[in-house]
């Protein structure tokens, strides 16, 4: 299921794409991007609509997915 993320509070938003960051961990060779940064660069993509959040009722988590590959049942 997709999540509006309009609907979450900023806070809220900001948790939940810290959270997937750390969790996917990144790797951005000789550079180092800050959390911040990283952030305003997934809610860009989250406003552009090239990425969704998506709860899996199975595993009760939110996932950041391309747009392109999530398919609803």
């Amino acid at each position: 299921m997709i999540i509006p993320f309009q609907s979450l509070t900023i806070e809220t938003l900001d948790n939940l794409l810290k959270e997937h960051i750390y969790r996917e961990g990144t790797n951005y060779g000789e550079h180092d991007i800050s959390i911040e940064t990283q952030v305003d660069q997934l809610k860009r993509q989250l406003r552009q609509g090239d990425i969704v959040l998506v709860y899996s009722e199975i595993h009760e988590s939110v996932n950041l997915l391309p747009k392109n590959q999530f398919q609803e049942d």
